[in-house]
């Protein structure tokens, strides 16, 4: 198990609260499910969260399996969601 930290940009940051908060988990996938817990009183985080991309320590998620994605002592895990706006 790895210690680290969560940073919310945008729309997961309202709805989770908080710009950041630490995480304790060996996979993506377990410091999601926490996350999910720990804000369980605001149902609209979850909603988010399943529109979202990742970052860990930098290097994007992508379409890996969040169970495999495995966290480091230290590290970071960006939750960006869908930004508007963009180049035309």
């Amino acid at each position: 198990m790895a210690s680290g930290t969560i940073r919310y940009w945008a729309a997961a940051k309202a709805a989770a609260g908080t710009a950041e908060e630490p995480y304790e988990a060996g996979t993506l996938a377990d410091a999601l499910r926490s996350a999910r817990e720990t804000h369980a009183g605001r149902p609209e985080f979850a909603r988010v969260l399943l529109r979202c991309s990742f970052l860990v320590d930098g290097d994007p998620v992508g379409a890996r399996a969040h169970d495999a994605v495995q966290l480091s002592e230290g590290g970071t895990v960006e939750v960006l969601p869908p930004f508007a706006g963009g180049a035309r």
